[in-house]
């Protein structure tokens, strides 16, 4: 007998651009837990039907490239949407590729579809009562490499 998976429900929730200043990168070097890289986001943008607005600087990626290769990010930003809440969002997911795509990125380079993948588990914090909804929402995304400022589709889930 086989089970049969009921599809699971999602809207898409934001589009999430990012300006990473990849030459500020502080390199903390070889940890216990992988290869650690701090990358700094300085900005970008945010965009969906019920919240758009722009990333404030200040964010970064806790990169830790692992023993196999695997990038696995660590992201934390600021978000502040057009009529001026201010929502946190952090999400962590990772990044695995072919050889080729892998060195192509180290050099900043923008990848072929399909040379990767990239996904992320992503969770709000908002205070402001317009915006309270996001902090129930579960989300999940796909990622598109461009150089070192990927761009995101981030989908809500349920």
């Amino acid at each position: 007998m086989s089970a049969s998976v009921p599809s699971l429900p999602y809207q898409h929730l934001i589009t999430l651009r990012l300006d990473v200043d990849s030459a500020n990168c502080a390199q903390i070097g070889k940890t216990p837990e992988g290869q650690r890289t701090i990358a700094p986001v300085v900005g970008g943008t945010f965009e969906g039907e019920r919240l758009s607005g722009q990333v404030l600087p200040g964010g970064a990626d806790w990169v830790r490239v692992r023993a196999d290769g695997t990038i696995m990010i660590d992201v934390r930003l600021t978000l502040r949407t057009d009529d001026d809440a201010l929502v946190y969002l952090s999400y962590q997911g990772r990044f695995i590729g072919t050889a080729g795509a892998m060195a192509q990125l180290a050099q900043g380079k923008t990848l072929k579809a399909g040379s990767y993948s990239l996904v992320t588990v992503a969770r709000f914090e908002c205070g402001d009562e317009r915006y309270a909804w996001l902090n129930d929402v579960i989300a999940v995304g796909t990622g598109k490499q461009s150089g070192f400022s990927p761009v995101y589709t981030i989908y809500e889930i349920g």
